[in-house]
């Protein structure tokens, strides 16, 4: 009797030590899939958007620009970003925050918008991205207290009346909501955010449905340890509601409403957790993050406006 219950015993031990090997290699292989940077993914790109970022990169490349480095918050990683100055002096400054896998070179198209309108322009490269340190993507969780550095450099360097606004589109639409939550100084008037998701572990658990047909848990759990041990956050803490419920300041969301990236659910439910001022537009028969290239007069003109309002 007590052999069968020691055999019992050891196969217990046995099965959890191989559910337990089996999670970690495939929190392993999740965080190697999301988390870690991998080549462009601009040969997935429409056709409409690559002809027009074509165009604007080369615009970027040669337009009057300085190079700024920061330290990254909570890290001794050194970050770049990207400043292009008004045409003419301007107390106006957007910073345009990048989307998934991408850096501020792929931005190249809203930061020529912005400086057509007479603002100031700071594009950073991200945790792991372009021009930045770092082996890693923080999917604008750790990035959100970077921003808030950018947001204070540009005030010890424009001075005091500087009027700055928020964008981003995609990971960057959420990297800026993320950044809402914080406490900014009063110089920061206004955000628009295009595509965000609500929170990491949502949009992780969409992709894991969609792509590999797997249930949330136990993966995202322990994916979030193994990202933790990695990188030093836990992607489950990034929560883009939550720090919408602590914003005050006016946001305009922006979605396309056949976006199959970041379900376009997600916008309604950042809309919801947000008071205050708030406009939101859903762009009908249009994927993830093509609502300017689709639109581009129109999605000019509201957010320019939007900006506008809020900035003067």
């Amino acid at each position: 009797m007590k052999n069968k219950k020691n055999i019992i015993l050891f196969g217990i031990i046995i099965f959890l030590a191989l559910i337990i090997c089996l999670l970690t290699a495939a929190s392993a292989y999740l965080y190697n899939f999301a988390f870690e940077p991998q080549k462009s993914l601009s040969s997935r790109m429409p056709e409409k958007k690559k002809a027009r970022l074509t165009v604007d990169q080369k615009w970027l490349k040669h337009v009057k620009q300085e190079t700024w480095t920061e330290t990254a918050a909570n890290q001794k990683l050194k970050l770049a970003a990207f400043f292009v100055p008004a045409k003419y002096s301007s107390r106006k400054t957007i910073i345009v925050a990048h989307g998934y896998q991408e850096n501020h070179l792929m931005m190249a198209s809203y930061i020529r918008m912005f400086h057509a309108k007479g603002y100031n322009v700071l594009a950073p490269d991200d945790r792991g991205a372009g021009k930045s340190q770092g082996n890693y993507i923080g999917f604008g969780w750790p990035d959100r207290l970077d921003y808030v550095k950018w947001v204070k450099r540009i005030v010890k360097r424009e001075g005091l009346n500087v009027r700055i606004g928020l964008f981003g589109v995609s990971m960057g639409g959420t990297t800026v909501m993320m950044t809402s939550g914080e406490k900014l100084p009063v110089q920061v008037k206004a955000i628009v955010a295009d595509s965000g998701y609500s929170s990491i572990g949502a949009e992780l658990t969409y992709e894991l449905k969609k792509k590999f047909d797997l249930p949330k848990e136990p993966l995202i759990t322990t994916a979030g340890w193994f990202t933790f041990m990695k990188t030093g956050f836990n992607f489950n803490d990034g929560k883009t509601i939550d720090q919408l419920r602590k914003n005050k300041l006016p946001l305009f969301l922006i979605h396309g409403g056949a976006d199959t990236f970041v379900p376009t659910k997600m916008v309604y439910q950042n809309y919801a957790a947000t008071s205050g001022i708030r406009k939101i537009w859903v762009v009908p028969k249009t994927g993830h993050a093509m609502a300017y290239y689709n639109y581009p007069r129109k999605y000019e003109q509201c957010v320019i406006s939007f900006f506008n309002q809020y900035l003067h």
